[in-house]
């Protein structure tokens, strides 16, 4: 950025900064990164999280500070998909998120249990009181498409070892066999985490709590998720319509939604999970960026009502200006507390503190960038803003 040849125009207290010289450069930059962003999404998709596809969350407490590398190695290699493990309260404390419900975890982890087992021959099923004749008060059928007693007598081996009580298995007849068990999907699926989990460490593991999100909750949070975001770019547009001008609302929603996709651009790009506190993030950015760009725009048209001998580049240069060293200031504080949850807040608020310092970075800059370009692209004039004078008004101040 150069600056203006007169030193100190318009009654500016330090040098013109000329920003709007670099502005077909802004364009091309951010135009870039909008391609990108949407190439991205368009191929890789959002990787969404828990929260939006359904699945499986177990609290576990060891007894000893759990080494998450090898929690999250020995979960894999025991059928858990899309693991997540990480600390939270404490280092003994960890949170395992998996996208799977319980029965497809049984499933899984006993087809590893059991050698010449596959997944594709077992069948869990939870049943109610009187839905089923096999048992009457109801709990877990395991159905095992099978004629080897060999399978039949690990499979026991196996749920002995758990700890389950109240179980039964049926005898081999039409190539499968059953097992009938008095305690739940949720019983189970405990056990056999809790099995697993013991095998990565030398300490005990407390199953403190686990919960289900189910697909259909995780369809209408992604979508009630997306309407909030249309939402308020709707009602951002309206407020500044009404605040300031309609060339106004159309250039803050536009740097609004510029920095929106670059957000989740970034997550697609680098394959990050995409869950509710990225999207409570995201909606956050929004706030933020138009904060600094209604401060931006509160100055442009102060600005075009004062310096009625200068022209729209130079007034959005000198506003510009003014408002630079507020903007870096909230930004630069702003980014340091995210930066410190970034490095020190830990992994479940890791995704959160991302989305936060590129949307706090990027807002900046479409502060100064984009909603200002597109004030400049709609030809924005004195006549937009000025006030109009009322007829009459020299009459009445006549004696």
């Amino acid at each position: 950025m150069s600056e203006s040849k007169n030193k100190h125009p318009y009654g500016l207290k330090s040098p013109m900064i000329n920003f709007m010289k670099q502005r077909f450069v802004a364009v091309a930059f951010s135009l870039l990164l909008l391609l990108g962003s949407l190439a991205s999404l368009a191929i890789n998709g959002l990787q969404f999280g828990l929260d939006f596809t359904g699945g499986l969350q177990v609290e576990a407490q060891f007894d000893e500070p759990a080494n998450l590398a090898k929690v999250r190695e020995t979960l894999e290699a025991n059928g858990f998909k899309n693991v997540v493990a990480v600390n939270f309260g404490s280092d003994k404390d960890v949170k395992i998120t998996t996208q799977q419900d319980r029965a497809e975890l049984i499933t899984a982890q006993l087809s590893i249990l059991v050698d010449s087992l596959s997944a594709e021959n077992i069948l869990v099923k939870q049943v109610d009181n009187r839905t089923d004749e096999r048992l009457p008060n109801g709990g877990l059928i395991i159905d095992i498409v099978s004629n080897s007693q060999e399978v039949l007598t690990n499979i026991d081996t196996a749920l002995s070892s758990l700890g389950l009580a109240g179980y039964s298995l049926t005898d081999i007849e039409d190539d499968k066999f059953s097992v009938l068990s008095a305690d739940g999907v949720q019983v189970v699926a405990e056990k056999l985490t809790k099995r697993t989990l013991e095998s990565s460490t030398d300490s005990g593991v407390i199953i403190k709590r686990t919960e289900f999100v189910g697909p259909q909750v995780g369809d209408e949070l992604r979508d009630q998720g997306g309407l909030g975001l249309l939402f308020a770019l709707a009602v951002v547009m309206v407020y500044v319509a009404l605040r300031f001008q309609i060339k106004f609302s159309v250039g803050a929603v536009a740097a609004l939604a510029h920095d929106v996709i670059i957000v989740v651009g970034f997550f697609s790009l680098f394959k990050l999970d995409f869950d509710l506190t990225v999207l409570a993030a995201v909606l956050a950015v929004i706030g933020y960026s138009l904060n600094d760009t209604i401060v931006v725009c509160d100055r442009i048209r102060e600005n075009f009502r004062k310096l009625r001998n200068a022209g729209p580049i130079d007034i959005i240069n000198v506003s510009l200006t003014q408002t630079l060293g507020r903007t870096l200031v909230t930004s630069l504080t702003t980014l340091l507390v995210l930066l410190a949850l970034f490095f020190f807040g830990g992994e479940l608020i890791h995704a959160f503190s991302v989305a936060l310092i590129i949307g706090v970075v990027i807002g900046t800059y479409s502060s100064v960038y984009v909603a200002a370009n597109v004030l400049l692209f709609m030809h924005i004039t004195k006549e937009d803003l000025i006030t109009p004078e009322k007829e009459g008004a020299e009459l009445d101040g006549m004696p």
